[in-house]
Parts: C-alpha cells; sequence; structure tokens
C-alpha cells in the first residue's frame, strides 16, 4: 500500500499568494482619494439650501406687522405723503 504524507493543507501555498500581495502594494504608489463635484450639482444643492430656509423662515413679521398697527392707529400716520411712498414702492417691487 501507498501512505501519502499531509502537506500541511493549502498553508504554502497562502503564504506564496501572500508574499506577492505584500510585494505588489509595498511597490505601488500611494494615491489620495478625491471627489470631484460638478457645477450643476453644487447650484443644484445651493438651491436645496435655499428651499430650506424659505421653508423655515415665517411669510409674514409679527414684529413688523405689530409696528405698523400701532403707526396706522395714528391719524396723521396716513398723509398723502406715506400713501405716494407706499404706493412707489409696489411699483418698484414689480419693476413698474
Amino acid at each position: 500500500m501507498m501512505s501519502v504524507n499531509k502537506l500541511g493543507g493549502i498553508q504554502p501555498l497562502n503564504n506564496v499568494q501572500n508574499t506577492k500581495r505584500t510585494n505588489a502594494t509595498a511597490s505601488s504608489p500611494v494615491v489620495a482619494d478625491s471627489i470631484g463635484v460638478s457645477d450643476e450639482a453644487k447650484e443644484a444643492a445651493k438651491v436645496y439650501y435655499m428651499n430650506q430656509v424659505a421653508a423655515e423662515t415665517p411669510d409674514t413679521r409679527a414684529d413688523l406687522v405689530a409696528s405698523l398697527k400701532e403707526k396706522i392707529k395714528d391719524p396723521n400716520f396716513l398723509s398723502p405723503a406715506v400713501i405716494n411712498a407706499t404706493a412707489e414702492r409696489i411699483m418698484a417691487s414689480y419693476g413698474l
């Protein structure tokens, strides 16, 4: 009968492969990771941020509304000059 002596499993093969991997890794230059962001992605991020700010900002400023209510109670406040100035501002905001 013939007997087969064990070679120690697959350990010798692993040692050769690990040596090749180590040598290949040691000889390759180290390159830092980098990332590039397109101009379109940057613009989309700005728009997203602006939408978030707009969503979190209240539509009316209660402090200004309260202040104007107090001013309107004064009969001298609504003079023709104030009305004209207000009308001009409204027109200017619409580009007219």
